[in-house]
Order: structure tokens, then sequence, then C-alpha cells
């Protein structure tokens, strides 16, 4: 269809009501499209109200001593602030957003191969957000172990630890519902003619990413269940008083926490390998290079995991054996820094919002993953241990990757999702605010970290409160940013002009249609009869 098409002309998914009206044709739904947006509503929500613990962490720790909060609810804040983050906003985030959006839209598929089956694993996720919820407020308080849930404190502490780890749990049958439906549409739902190497890098990545769901959670869900029948029961998995081990929780937490970093991950550098191409007008560099990338580092995530545990009393040949990996895994990831660099020379580049995002996630994950290299080695690795340089790198990787690509792609498929664009000019400054914000906050806890300020402490010595003034103001200039953004996203999706089809001149298939989809993606399944993206 042409860019003048209107919705008015077919039944867009933002008007189709079907067997249910309101709020129940959304809850309902079993339009990939619909999925995408409800996870989207929760997972900002959510998104905000982990920023919003984050920076009543930032004003505690503006001057040593108490400020606005006692030790224990300051352990309570950052539990949930982490359990919030890494369980329901980052590691479901790009993947159940953006995967279920525009996965069947790329491959050109109507739908998931399992419509059914992904609503159901919505409907998981909000009862696991919901169980979380409810073990903050229950009478024993909310955990204070960190979300990491470290044994065997988390065996003894008397707050709500059971509550916690069992939405854990449920929200990785979310995860592992997700990522199968994902694997089998991948396989049996592109359209004709369309082979593996024809499929965008943001497949790919996804694709990745589901194998690392589908075959990593189990691990962490059999972990949980440990614990809780640990506390209940008094089964001796972990507490040495029992006759368990810390050190196995540590090692079974691990084996699905590095690969959940790669959850967290990839589906950001699919939105990205995205992004360069469509704003350089150019064919993206090196697609098998990138395409295979993804799935190296979703397979080499998997044996990396022992570098958390340098300092845990492990022997001498496995930590030069763990850190001989963790330096492996970084060359997929540099590989595909050097192709979007190589897409970008010579290209005809558009800094729109949407690439400026992904020169800041190209900036802020070269950052992150240099300083996890320096974690690697395990001479650096023993100093910085448990100091506020893991802080610092953990949030270059994760904030200043997966969501700063986050920030990108609802940028970049915002105007096709609801077929209204924004203002350009807001959505600059909110990137610049948000750039700068980012580096005023994280940055100098790499300084603290090599100093000795331990991470997770309540009080501190007043040789760092410097570092840790500098690091406050940045999270309220982050916050200022990230609320322009969403106002101006909002006001985009109610008031904005309406978007063309394609916007942005890109090549991939949710461009051919109109904006918004129809309700079944495509008039009639498009036909591949070569490589439809152009790609070397």
């Amino acid at each position: 269809m042409s860019d003048e098409t209107t919705k008015t002309e077919y039944v867009s998914y933002l008007d189709h009501q079907g067997k249910y009206k309101g709020i129940f044709a959304w809850i309902f739904t079993l339009d990939h499209k619909r999925i995408g947006l409800l996870y989207l509503y929760a997972i900002m929500v959510l998104f905000f109200v982990g920023a919003l613990m984050g920076l009543l962490m930032r004003i505690e720790l503006i001057a040593p001593g108490e400020t606005i909060m006692k030790a224990q609810t300051y352990n309570g804040v950052f539990t949930v602030h982490g359990i919030i983050m890494i369980f329901m906003v980052v590691i479901p985030g790009l993947s159940v957003i953006f995967g279920n959006f525009f996965l069947p839209i790329l491959i050109g598929a109507k739908d998931v191969a399992f419509p059914k089956l992904n609503r159901f694993s919505w409907w998981i996720y909000i009862t696991g957000c919901i169980l979380a919820i409810l073990s903050q407020v229950l009478k024993d308080g909310p955990p204070d172990t960190g979300w990491s849930f470290y044994a065997p404190y988390s065996t003894l502490t008397s707050t709500n630890v059971i509550m916690a780890t069992f939405a854990a749990f449920v929200l990785g049958f979310s995860s592992i519902l997700t990522g199968l439906n994902f694997i089998v549409t991948i396989h049996q739902m592109r359209a004709p003619g369309m082979k593996f190497m024809h499929m965008p890098l943001f497949s790919w990545a996804i694709y990745a990413t589901a194998w690392t769901q589908l075959l990593a959670t189990p691990i962490i869900g059999i972990t949980l269940l440990m614990l809780i029948a640990e506390r209940m029961f008094g089964i001796g998995f972990f507490n040495p008083d029992l006759g368990g081990d810390p050190v196995l929780f540590q090692h079974l937490f691990w084996i699905y926490s590095h690969p959940a970093v790669y959850i967290m991950i990839l589906p950001a550098l699919g939105v990205i390998t995205e992004i360069i191409p469509t704003f350089c007008q150019k064919k993206i560099y090196g697609y098998k290079a990138i395409a295979f990338s993804s799935i190296a580092i979703a397979g080499v995530g998997f044996l990396v995991w022992g570098h958390h545990m340098f300092t845990s009393g492990m022997s001498d040949q496995a930590r030069w054996f763990f850190s001989l990996l963790t330096f492996l895994v970084a060359v997929p990831s540099a590989i595909k820094v050097f192709n979007w660099l190589a897409t970008m020379y010579k290209g005809s580049i558009d800094l729109k919002p949407p690439f400026l995002y992904s020169l800041a996630f190209i900036f802020l994950f070269t950052i992150g993953g240099t300083t996890g290299l320096l974690q690697g080695a395990v001479a650096t690795n023993v100093q910085i241990h448990d100091t506020s340089f893991v802080v610092a790198h953990f949030h270059y990787i994760i904030f200043g990757g997966m969501g700063f690509a986050f920030f990108g792609a609802i940028h970049y498929w915002l105007p096709k999702m609801y077929g209204r664009m924004y203002n350009m000019k807001r959505a600059t400054i909110a990137w610049g605010i948000n750039f700068v914000g980012f580096n005023l906050l994280y940055f100098p806890q790499f300084i603290l970290g090599f100093q000795g300020m331990p991470r997770r402490y309540f009080d501190y010595l007043p040789q760092f409160q410097t570092g840790q003034v500098i690091s406050t103001i940045g999270g309220f200039v982050l916050i200022s940013g990230l609320i322009l953004m969403v106002y101006n996203l909002v006001q985009g999706v109610h008031h904005g002009e309406i978007a063309p089809a394609n916007p942005w001149h890109g090549s991939t298939l949710e461009w051919q249609i109109p904006s918004p989809p129809s309700l079944e993606n495509f008039d009639e399944a498009p036909v591949i009869k070569e490589n439809p993206y152009d790609y070397e």
C-alpha cells in the first residue's frame, strides 16, 4: 500500500473490537500487536516505579548517615528496585513488546504460531507482577536480600522472601512460553520464499533470545523452588547449618542469570541493527556475521557464569578457564559494533531521534563491555568485586544497553504502532538530557568503586561524598529527561500528525504496510522471491 493510505480505509487493530468490548477486548485479545502493547503499558508503569525507588536510594546516599530512610528500609528499597527492574522490566522488555508486535510482521506472518499461548503468557506475566507487589506489602515486610536472593541469608531472614521468589518463578514461566512461541513462529510462519538468511536481523536476535529463554529459565525456576522448600520445610540445600552449600546457590543462580543478561541485551542489539541501516540509507555491512554473532553470544553466554564467583573460593584452574571464556564472549559483540560502524561509513546519515539513541547505545555499551573485560580479568576482579564499579558496569550494560535501545525502538516504531508522529525537536532534547543524566549518574560510580566504595551500603565514609553527590544530581537530570521523553511520546500518540506508512524510508516488511497495521497485518501473504532487504 502507498504512504497515502490511512487507517480509515481498513480495519486497524487499534479499532477492532471483535467478540469483546472495551477493556475486555484487550484483556482477551489474541492479536499479537495488542498483546505487545499490553506488555508495553505494564512495563512502562513498572519502569517508572523502579526508577522512583532508584531515585530515593540516590537521595539517601547524597550524604553520609541517615538522610530519608533507615538502613532496613534502604535494604528493602534496593531489593524491590532490583526485582522490578530485572524480572519485570529488563528481562521481558524488548522481547515481549517489540518481539510480539513486529516479529510476525517482519517475517510476513499474520500472527504468532500460538496466539492463545501468547495471551496466556501475558496473563502469567501480570500474575507474577501482582505476586511480586504483594510480597512488598504483606506483614513480614519486603524482602531485603537483594534481587539475587543470595543464600544463606535468604534462607534465614524473617522478611517475605517466599512470595518474592515465587513471583520470580511465575514470571519465568511467562518467559519460557514466550520463547517457545517465538521459536515455532520463526520456524513455521515465515512468508513463502523467506529463508533464514532473508530474515531481518531483529528476527535473528529474537530467535537467539528465545532459545536462551527456553533453555536457561528452568534452571532459575528449580533454584527458587529449592530455596522455597528450604525455608518452608528445612531441607538443607543451601544453609550450611542444615548440611547445605551456599556456593551451590551461586552456581545455580548465575548459570541462569548470566544467560539472562543476553536475554536482556540480544533484542537490543537487534533493534540497533535495524535502526542504523535505515538512517544511513545503506545495506547492513556483514549480514551473516551479525546473524551468527547473535547465536554465538547466546551459546557462549551459557559458559561464563563463573566470572561472577572469582572470590567464592573456586580453584585457580576454574578461574582462568572462566576468565578466558569471558574474553571470548566479547568477540561476537565486538563484531556487531564493527559492522554498525562500517555500515555508517559513507552513509547518508539522518540524525533523527532513533539514530541518536543508537549512537548513545554504541557509546554506552562499549563502556559497559570494556569495563566488563576488566572484571573478566581475575586480578582486577578481586579488587573491584562488590564495589560501586560493578554497579556502574551493570547499569552501563543493562540501562545504557537495553534501556537506550528500548528508547530508540519506541521512537523508531511508534509511528508504525499508532499511525502518529511525535515532536522531533522535543524528542532530541529529551535524548540529550537522558544521555547527560545517565553518565552523570553512573560514571562517578566507576571512580567510587576504584576508591573502595562498597555497593549496596546504606552509609559510607565522608571521602566518598563528592562522587555520591554528582551521581545523585545525575539521577534527577535523568528522571527529568525520561519524563520529557514519555510526555512527548504520549502527546504524539494522541495529537501527533498522521504518520505515513514509511516515514524513515525503511526496507523491511513492516514499512510496506499501512500505519498502524491492519488486523491481520497483510491483505495477502507476501511472497519473497529474493532477498528483499538487499543485505550483503
